[in-house]
Protein backbone atom coordinates (compact mmCIF):
# COMPACT_ATOMS: atom_id res chain seq x y z
CA UNK A 1 0.00 0.00 0.00
CA UNK A 2 1.39 3.74 -0.94
CA UNK A 3 2.18 6.27 1.88
CA UNK A 4 -0.83 8.29 2.33
CA UNK A 5 -0.76 11.81 1.22
CA UNK A 6 -0.84 14.44 3.77
CA UNK A 7 -4.21 15.49 2.96
CA UNK A 8 -5.38 11.73 3.40
CA UNK A 9 -3.10 11.35 7.10
CA UNK A 10 -5.41 14.42 7.83
CA UNK A 11 -8.39 12.86 7.09
CA UNK A 12 -7.62 9.51 8.61
CA UNK A 13 -6.42 11.23 11.91
CA UNK A 14 -10.03 13.21 11.93
CA UNK A 15 -11.93 9.93 11.51
CA UNK A 16 -9.85 7.96 13.79
CA UNK A 17 -9.63 10.79 16.32
CA UNK A 18 -13.82 11.72 16.29
CA UNK A 19 -13.64 7.60 17.00
CA UNK A 20 -11.22 7.75 20.24
CA UNK A 21 -13.07 11.01 21.50
CA UNK A 22 -16.28 9.23 21.34
CA UNK A 23 -14.92 6.48 22.94
CA UNK A 24 -13.52 8.42 25.70
CA UNK A 25 -16.83 11.01 26.21
CA UNK A 26 -19.75 8.12 26.10
CA UNK A 27 -21.10 8.56 29.12
CA UNK A 28 -23.27 5.76 30.39
CA UNK A 29 -24.58 8.02 32.79
CA UNK A 30 -26.51 10.26 30.94
CA UNK A 31 -27.69 7.46 28.80
CA UNK A 32 -24.99 6.74 26.14
CA UNK A 33 -22.90 3.78 25.19
CA UNK A 34 -19.19 3.04 25.71
CA UNK A 35 -17.30 2.07 22.28
CA UNK A 36 -16.15 -1.50 23.60
CA UNK A 37 -11.94 -1.69 22.88
CA UNK A 38 -12.67 -5.08 20.68
CA UNK A 39 -14.48 -2.43 17.79
CA UNK A 40 -11.06 -1.44 16.71
CA UNK A 41 -10.78 -4.80 15.92
CA UNK A 42 -14.05 -5.88 14.11
CA UNK A 43 -13.78 -5.94 10.44
CA UNK A 44 -14.83 -2.39 9.63
CA UNK A 45 -11.17 -1.10 9.89
CA UNK A 46 -9.77 -2.12 7.38
CA UNK A 47 -12.44 -1.21 4.45
CA UNK A 48 -12.52 1.89 6.35
CA UNK A 49 -8.92 2.69 6.79
CA UNK A 50 -8.62 1.33 3.20
CA UNK A 51 -11.51 4.07 2.01
CA UNK A 52 -9.87 6.73 3.90
CA UNK A 53 -6.67 6.68 2.28
CA UNK A 54 -8.10 6.39 -1.41
CA UNK A 55 -10.50 9.25 -0.54
CA UNK A 56 -10.27 12.48 -1.90
CA UNK A 57 -13.17 13.95 0.22
CA UNK A 58 -14.59 13.60 3.59
CA UNK A 59 -17.70 12.80 1.96
CA UNK A 60 -16.29 9.15 1.31
CA UNK A 61 -15.60 8.48 4.48
CA UNK A 62 -18.05 4.64 5.50
CA UNK A 63 -21.16 5.59 6.53
CA UNK A 64 -21.17 3.27 8.73
CA UNK A 65 -18.68 4.98 10.98
CA UNK A 66 -21.69 7.56 11.83
CA UNK A 67 -23.91 5.31 13.99
CA UNK A 68 -21.14 4.72 16.47
CA UNK A 69 -20.72 8.28 17.61
CA UNK A 70 -22.95 9.34 20.41
CA UNK A 71 -24.15 13.53 21.31
CA UNK A 72 -22.74 14.54 24.20
CA UNK A 73 -23.34 18.40 25.61
CA UNK A 74 -20.17 20.53 24.69
CA UNK A 75 -21.82 23.56 26.51
CA UNK A 76 -21.92 26.75 27.01
CA UNK A 77 -23.88 26.93 29.76
CA UNK A 78 -27.30 28.33 28.84
CA UNK A 79 -30.11 30.83 29.19
CA UNK A 80 -33.61 31.75 27.60
CA UNK A 81 -36.28 30.26 30.16
CA UNK A 82 -39.64 31.35 28.30
CA UNK A 83 -42.09 29.32 30.50
CA UNK A 84 -41.59 28.16 34.19
CA UNK A 85 -44.35 26.57 36.93
CA UNK A 86 -43.76 25.09 40.29
CA UNK A 87 -46.07 21.91 42.40
CA UNK A 88 -48.22 24.12 44.80
CA UNK A 89 -47.13 23.97 48.14
CA UNK A 90 -44.11 21.74 47.27
CA UNK A 91 -40.97 23.98 47.24
CA UNK A 92 -38.98 21.17 45.96
CA UNK A 93 -40.72 21.13 42.60
CA UNK A 94 -40.24 22.85 39.72
CA UNK A 95 -40.29 22.88 35.61
CA UNK A 96 -37.98 25.16 33.36
CA UNK A 97 -39.72 25.74 29.74
CA UNK A 98 -36.20 26.39 27.63
CA UNK A 99 -36.89 28.35 24.16
CA UNK A 100 -34.94 26.02 22.50
CA UNK A 101 -33.85 23.16 25.25
CA UNK A 102 -36.84 21.15 26.21
CA UNK A 103 -37.69 21.08 29.96
CA UNK A 104 -36.05 20.79 32.67
CA UNK A 105 -37.16 19.64 36.24
CA UNK A 106 -35.74 20.32 39.29
CA UNK A 107 -36.98 17.41 42.80
CA UNK A 108 -34.51 19.22 45.29
CA UNK A 109 -35.53 23.02 45.12
CA UNK A 110 -33.08 23.98 42.27
CA UNK A 111 -30.37 22.18 43.54
CA UNK A 112 -29.75 19.98 40.46
CA UNK A 113 -31.61 19.79 37.23
CA UNK A 114 -32.69 16.41 34.52
CA UNK A 115 -34.04 17.34 31.22
CA UNK A 116 -37.61 15.49 31.00
CA UNK A 117 -38.26 16.04 27.25
CA UNK A 118 -35.20 15.26 25.49
CA UNK A 119 -37.18 12.70 23.36
CA UNK A 120 -39.49 14.66 22.05
CA UNK A 121 -39.84 16.26 18.90
CA UNK A 122 -40.65 19.71 19.95
CA UNK A 123 -38.01 21.73 22.40
CA UNK A 124 -39.94 25.13 22.42
CA UNK A 125 -41.53 25.54 25.42
CA UNK A 126 -43.88 28.58 25.35
CA UNK A 127 -46.40 27.24 28.04
CA UNK A 128 -46.43 24.96 31.18
CA UNK A 129 -49.27 24.31 33.35
CA UNK A 130 -49.84 21.86 36.61
CA UNK A 131 -53.24 20.30 36.74
CA UNK A 132 -54.37 22.01 40.51
CA UNK A 133 -56.56 18.99 41.60
CA UNK A 134 -53.46 16.04 40.34
CA UNK A 135 -50.18 17.47 40.67
CA UNK A 136 -49.16 14.97 38.45
CA UNK A 137 -50.70 16.02 35.61
CA UNK A 138 -48.35 18.56 33.61
CA UNK A 139 -49.05 20.17 30.20
CA UNK A 140 -46.81 21.80 28.22
CA UNK A 141 -47.43 24.10 25.03
CA UNK A 142 -44.52 24.73 22.59
CA UNK A 143 -43.52 27.01 20.55
CA UNK A 144 -41.83 30.20 21.38
CA UNK A 145 -44.74 32.85 22.50
CA UNK A 146 -42.22 35.98 22.92
CA UNK A 147 -41.50 36.84 19.28
CA UNK A 148 -38.84 38.20 17.31
CA UNK A 149 -38.43 37.15 13.64
CA UNK A 150 -35.79 34.32 14.20
CA UNK A 151 -38.12 32.29 16.78
CA UNK A 152 -38.74 28.40 17.40
CA UNK A 153 -42.57 27.27 16.52
CA UNK A 154 -43.31 24.10 18.42
CA UNK A 155 -45.58 21.13 17.22
CA UNK A 156 -48.63 20.87 20.13
CA UNK A 157 -49.67 20.60 23.14
CA UNK A 158 -48.17 17.36 25.39
CA UNK A 159 -49.51 15.87 28.21
CA UNK A 160 -47.56 14.04 31.09
CA UNK A 161 -49.53 11.69 33.63
CA UNK A 162 -46.53 11.12 35.75
CA UNK A 163 -45.00 14.18 36.73
CA UNK A 164 -42.93 14.34 33.56
CA UNK A 165 -41.52 11.12 32.88
CA UNK A 166 -43.58 10.21 29.90
CA UNK A 167 -45.26 12.29 27.15
CA UNK A 168 -48.21 12.29 24.84
CA UNK A 169 -48.86 15.01 21.93
CA UNK A 170 -52.21 15.20 22.48
CA UNK A 171 -52.97 17.27 19.44
CA UNK A 172 -53.29 21.17 17.91
CA UNK A 173 -49.89 20.34 16.21
CA UNK A 174 -50.77 23.52 13.73
CA UNK A 175 -50.89 26.39 15.68
CA UNK A 176 -47.29 26.76 16.17
CA UNK A 177 -47.25 28.66 19.77
CA UNK A 178 -48.89 27.93 22.62
CA UNK A 179 -48.64 30.68 24.97
CA UNK A 180 -50.50 30.13 27.87
CA UNK A 181 -52.54 27.09 29.38
CA UNK A 182 -55.29 26.85 31.89
CA UNK A 183 -56.89 24.05 33.84
CA UNK A 184 -59.57 23.61 35.65
CA UNK A 185 -59.25 23.80 39.44
CA UNK A 186 -61.05 20.12 40.12
CA UNK A 187 -61.03 18.62 36.88
CA UNK A 188 -57.67 17.84 35.35
CA UNK A 189 -59.50 16.73 32.36
CA UNK A 190 -60.50 20.48 31.12
CA UNK A 191 -58.25 22.42 29.61
CA UNK A 192 -57.66 25.57 27.36
CA UNK A 193 -54.95 26.76 25.36
CA UNK A 194 -53.80 29.84 23.85
CA UNK A 195 -52.82 29.45 20.39
CA UNK A 196 -50.83 32.30 18.79
CA UNK A 197 -49.83 30.81 15.56
CA UNK A 198 -47.28 30.80 13.52
CA UNK A 199 -47.49 34.62 12.95
CA UNK A 200 -45.92 34.58 9.76
CA UNK A 201 -49.29 34.73 7.78
CA UNK A 202 -52.87 34.18 7.78
CA UNK A 203 -54.17 30.39 8.95
CA UNK A 204 -57.14 29.31 10.96
CA UNK A 205 -55.26 27.19 13.94
CA UNK A 206 -54.97 30.54 16.06
CA UNK A 207 -57.39 31.22 19.30
CA UNK A 208 -58.70 29.50 22.14
CA UNK A 209 -58.76 25.64 22.25
CA UNK A 210 -60.73 23.56 24.69
CA UNK A 211 -60.44 20.12 25.73
CA UNK A 212 -62.90 18.21 27.83
CA UNK A 213 -61.64 14.91 27.81
CA UNK A 214 -57.99 15.19 28.94
CA UNK A 215 -56.83 16.21 25.31
CA UNK A 216 -58.23 13.34 23.60
CA UNK A 217 -59.81 15.86 21.45
CA UNK A 218 -59.81 19.77 20.99
CA UNK A 219 -62.23 22.33 20.08
CA UNK A 220 -61.54 26.11 19.06
CA UNK A 221 -63.90 27.58 21.09
CA UNK A 222 -62.56 31.43 20.31
CA UNK A 223 -62.02 32.61 16.90
CA UNK A 224 -61.63 36.17 15.33
CA UNK A 225 -59.84 35.84 12.14
CA UNK A 226 -57.05 34.50 10.60
CA UNK A 227 -54.76 37.04 11.80
CA UNK A 228 -55.23 37.49 15.21
CA UNK A 229 -54.28 34.59 17.50
CA UNK A 230 -54.46 34.17 21.75
CA UNK A 231 -51.18 36.10 23.53
CA UNK A 232 -52.71 34.99 26.99
CA UNK A 233 -55.47 33.45 29.26
CA UNK A 234 -57.15 33.48 33.14
CA UNK A 235 -59.22 31.68 34.66
CA UNK A 236 -61.91 32.97 38.19
CA UNK A 237 -60.23 31.61 40.50
CA UNK A 238 -63.41 31.34 42.35
CA UNK A 239 -65.07 30.68 39.21
CA UNK A 240 -64.02 28.15 36.46
CA UNK A 241 -66.29 28.97 33.54
CA UNK A 242 -65.43 32.58 33.62
CA UNK A 243 -62.40 32.94 31.52
CA UNK A 244 -60.52 36.38 30.13
CA UNK A 245 -58.70 35.83 26.88
CA UNK A 246 -55.66 38.38 25.57
CA UNK A 247 -56.59 38.27 21.59
CA UNK A 248 -53.30 39.82 19.12
CA UNK A 249 -53.45 40.73 15.72
CA UNK A 250 -49.65 40.02 14.55
CA UNK A 251 -48.28 39.78 11.50
CA UNK A 252 -44.39 39.02 11.78
CA UNK A 253 -42.25 39.54 8.57
CA UNK A 254 -38.19 38.55 8.73
CA UNK A 255 -37.86 42.77 7.72
CA UNK A 256 -40.83 44.04 9.50
CA UNK A 257 -43.37 43.57 12.35
CA UNK A 258 -46.97 44.63 12.19
CA UNK A 259 -48.75 44.47 15.49
CA UNK A 260 -52.68 45.59 16.42
CA UNK A 261 -56.05 45.14 14.83
CA UNK A 262 -59.25 46.21 15.25
CA UNK A 263 -60.52 42.85 16.35
CA UNK A 264 -57.79 42.30 18.73
CA UNK A 265 -57.93 42.78 22.71
CA UNK A 266 -59.96 41.18 25.58
CA UNK A 267 -62.27 38.72 25.36
CA UNK A 268 -64.62 37.04 28.03
CA UNK A 269 -67.06 34.06 28.89
CA UNK A 270 -69.04 33.40 31.11
CA UNK A 271 -69.94 29.94 30.38
CA UNK A 272 -66.88 28.27 29.85
CA UNK A 273 -65.57 29.11 26.30
CA UNK A 274 -69.05 28.65 24.82
CA UNK A 275 -69.56 32.56 23.82
CA UNK A 276 -67.34 35.24 23.78
CA UNK A 277 -67.74 39.01 23.96
CA UNK A 278 -65.18 41.53 22.85
CA UNK A 279 -64.76 44.05 25.51
CA UNK A 280 -63.67 47.60 24.34
CA UNK A 281 -64.14 51.68 25.20
CA UNK A 282 -67.99 50.69 26.29
CA UNK A 283 -66.26 49.11 29.32
CA UNK A 284 -63.29 51.56 29.65
CA UNK A 285 -61.07 49.72 27.66
CA UNK A 286 -58.55 51.56 24.76
CA UNK A 287 -59.43 52.51 21.32
CA UNK A 288 -58.69 49.83 18.85
CA UNK A 289 -56.49 49.17 17.54
CA UNK A 290 -54.59 46.68 19.91
CA UNK A 291 -51.47 45.01 20.03
CA UNK A 292 -50.51 42.36 22.48
CA UNK A 293 -52.89 42.02 25.97
CA UNK A 294 -51.40 39.97 29.10
CA UNK A 295 -54.44 39.40 31.45
CA UNK A 296 -54.97 38.19 35.24
CA UNK A 297 -56.92 37.70 38.03
CA UNK A 298 -55.84 38.51 41.52
CA UNK A 299 -56.13 35.10 43.55
CA UNK A 300 -57.61 36.92 46.92
CA UNK A 301 -59.86 38.58 44.94
CA UNK A 302 -61.51 37.27 41.90
CA UNK A 303 -63.31 40.91 41.03
CA UNK A 304 -59.95 42.38 40.45
CA UNK A 305 -58.33 41.83 36.74
CA UNK A 306 -55.34 42.91 35.19
CA UNK A 307 -55.04 43.50 31.43
CA UNK A 308 -51.55 44.99 30.12
CA UNK A 309 -52.43 46.48 26.32
CA UNK A 310 -50.26 47.32 23.65
CA UNK A 311 -51.72 50.73 22.58
CA UNK A 312 -51.01 52.32 19.29
CA UNK A 313 -47.94 54.13 20.01
CA UNK A 314 -49.04 57.39 18.10
CA UNK A 315 -52.19 58.04 20.18
CA UNK A 316 -50.65 56.26 22.66
CA UNK A 317 -53.93 55.10 25.29
CA UNK A 318 -52.17 53.87 27.84
CA UNK A 319 -50.36 50.67 29.06
CA UNK A 320 -52.52 48.73 31.83
CA UNK A 321 -56.39 48.09 32.53
CA UNK A 322 -57.67 47.50 35.95
CA UNK A 323 -61.16 45.99 36.70
CA UNK A 324 -62.29 45.68 40.45
CA UNK A 325 -65.51 44.59 38.96
CA UNK A 326 -64.97 41.02 37.71
CA UNK A 327 -64.55 43.14 34.27
CA UNK A 328 -67.85 44.86 34.36
CA UNK A 329 -66.11 48.25 34.19
CA UNK A 330 -62.07 49.18 33.70
CA UNK A 331 -60.00 51.66 34.23
CA UNK A 332 -56.43 52.66 32.97
CA UNK A 333 -53.79 52.87 35.70
CA UNK A 334 -50.68 53.43 34.19
CA UNK A 335 -49.03 55.28 31.33
CA UNK A 336 -45.92 54.26 32.35
CA UNK A 337 -43.99 51.92 29.22
CA UNK A 338 -41.42 50.15 31.45
CA UNK A 339 -44.44 47.97 32.92
CA UNK A 340 -43.55 46.18 28.98
CA UNK A 341 -40.69 47.59 26.92
CA UNK A 342 -41.09 45.47 24.18
CA UNK A 343 -44.69 44.14 23.95
CA UNK A 344 -43.92 41.54 21.94
CA UNK A 345 -40.99 40.17 23.59
CA UNK A 346 -42.38 40.43 26.90
CA UNK A 347 -46.23 41.33 28.04
CA UNK A 348 -46.88 39.11 31.09
CA UNK A 349 -48.85 40.02 34.26
CA UNK A 350 -48.68 37.93 37.79
CA UNK A 351 -50.53 38.48 40.96
CA UNK A 352 -50.22 37.75 44.41
CA UNK A 353 -52.32 35.29 46.25
CA UNK A 354 -52.75 37.17 49.39
CA UNK A 355 -52.63 40.79 47.91
CA UNK A 356 -54.73 41.96 45.18
CA UNK A 357 -52.98 45.22 44.99
CA UNK A 358 -49.46 43.58 44.68
CA UNK A 359 -48.53 42.80 41.23
CA UNK A 360 -45.72 41.86 39.24
CA UNK A 361 -44.59 43.02 35.33
CA UNK A 362 -41.97 41.03 33.79
CA UNK A 363 -40.12 43.13 31.30
CA UNK A 364 -36.93 44.06 30.80
CA UNK A 365 -36.73 43.61 34.58
CA UNK A 366 -39.48 42.65 37.14
CA UNK A 367 -41.29 45.80 38.04
CA UNK A 368 -43.45 45.14 40.99
CA UNK A 369 -46.30 47.32 42.43
CA UNK A 370 -47.96 47.58 45.93
CA UNK A 371 -51.00 50.19 44.67
CA UNK A 372 -52.64 47.88 41.97
CA UNK A 373 -50.39 49.15 39.20
CA UNK A 374 -50.10 52.73 39.80
CA UNK A 375 -47.30 52.86 40.65
CA UNK A 376 -44.17 50.39 40.53
CA UNK A 377 -40.60 49.65 41.87
CA UNK A 378 -38.28 47.15 40.59
CA UNK A 379 -37.45 43.30 41.76
CA UNK A 380 -33.61 43.55 42.27
CA UNK A 381 -30.94 40.90 41.37
CA UNK A 382 -33.59 39.14 38.54
CA UNK A 383 -32.25 39.70 35.57
CA UNK A 384 -32.98 40.95 32.39
CA UNK A 385 -34.93 39.95 29.36
CA UNK A 386 -37.97 38.29 32.21
CA UNK A 387 -40.50 36.46 29.62
CA UNK A 388 -42.63 33.97 32.75
CA UNK A 389 -43.27 34.22 36.11
CA UNK A 390 -45.23 32.20 38.69
CA UNK A 391 -45.79 32.73 41.69
CA UNK A 392 -46.91 29.70 44.15
CA UNK A 393 -50.68 30.05 45.12
CA UNK A 394 -49.78 27.99 48.73
CA UNK A 395 -46.97 30.46 49.07
CA UNK A 396 -46.39 34.04 48.22
CA UNK A 397 -42.84 34.54 48.84
CA UNK A 398 -41.92 31.45 46.39
CA UNK A 399 -41.80 33.00 43.07
CA UNK A 400 -40.06 31.67 39.95
CA UNK A 401 -38.90 33.64 36.81
CA UNK A 402 -37.83 32.77 33.42
CA UNK A 403 -35.39 34.71 31.25
CA UNK A 404 -33.05 35.12 28.83
CA UNK A 405 -30.39 34.25 31.93
CA UNK A 406 -32.02 30.80 32.55
CA UNK A 407 -34.59 30.10 35.75
CA UNK A 408 -34.66 32.21 38.85
CA UNK A 409 -35.83 31.16 42.22
CA UNK A 410 -36.94 33.14 45.21
CA UNK A 411 -38.36 31.97 49.01
CA UNK A 412 -38.31 35.29 50.08
CA UNK A 413 -41.16 37.20 48.17
CA UNK A 414 -38.14 38.43 45.63
CA UNK A 415 -35.53 39.90 47.97
CA UNK A 416 -33.38 37.59 46.62
CA UNK A 417 -32.96 34.95 43.38
CA UNK A 418 -31.28 31.55 43.41
CA UNK A 419 -29.53 31.81 39.57
CA UNK A 420 -28.76 27.92 38.29
CA UNK A 421 -27.22 27.48 34.85
CA UNK A 422 -28.31 24.88 33.09
CA UNK A 423 -26.92 23.53 29.68
CA UNK A 424 -29.57 25.13 27.06
CA UNK A 425 -27.77 27.77 25.61
CA UNK A 426 -29.40 28.99 22.32
CA UNK A 427 -26.74 29.11 19.60
CA UNK A 428 -27.80 30.79 16.77
CA UNK A 429 -24.83 29.59 14.42
CA UNK A 430 -22.17 26.86 14.59
CA UNK A 431 -18.84 26.33 12.93
CA UNK A 432 -15.98 24.42 13.18
CA UNK A 433 -12.13 25.58 11.70
CA UNK A 434 -9.38 22.94 10.04
CA UNK A 435 -6.93 22.52 12.70
CA UNK A 436 -6.37 18.96 14.62
CA UNK A 437 -7.81 19.01 16.93
CA UNK A 438 -10.04 21.77 15.69
CA UNK A 439 -11.84 24.59 17.82
CA UNK A 440 -15.99 24.61 17.65
CA UNK A 441 -17.26 27.90 17.58
CA UNK A 442 -20.58 29.46 18.19
CA UNK A 443 -22.60 32.98 18.91
CA UNK A 444 -24.90 32.48 22.05
CA UNK A 445 -28.05 34.78 22.26
CA UNK A 446 -27.47 37.06 24.83
CA UNK A 447 -23.93 36.39 25.66
CA UNK A 448 -20.48 36.40 23.83
CA UNK A 449 -19.12 34.29 21.17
Amino acid sequence: MSLPTLRHRQILAIALGLLVVGSLVADPGVGATPIPASRAESNLWPPLVERIESSTTVAEVDPRLYGIFRYRTIGPPGNRVISVVGEPGNPLVVYAGAASGGIWKTTDGGNTWAPIFDDQTAQSIGSLAIAPSDHNVVWAGTGESFVRSNFSIGDGIYKSTDAGRTWTNTGLGEVARIGRIVIHPTDPDVVYAAALGHIYGPQQERGVFRTTDGGATWERVLFVNEDTGASDLAMDPSNPRHLIAGMWTIDQKTWVRTSGGPEGGVYESSDGGETWEHLGPSRGLPQPPVGKVAVAFAPSDPNRIYALIETDMEKFDGILWRSDNGGGRWQQVSMDYNLYNRPHYYTRVAVSPTDADEVYFPAHGVRRSTDGGRTWYPVPGVGGDDHDMWIDPDNADRMLVGNDGGVRLSFNRGQTWARPELPIAQIYHVSVDDQIPYYVYGNRQDGPS
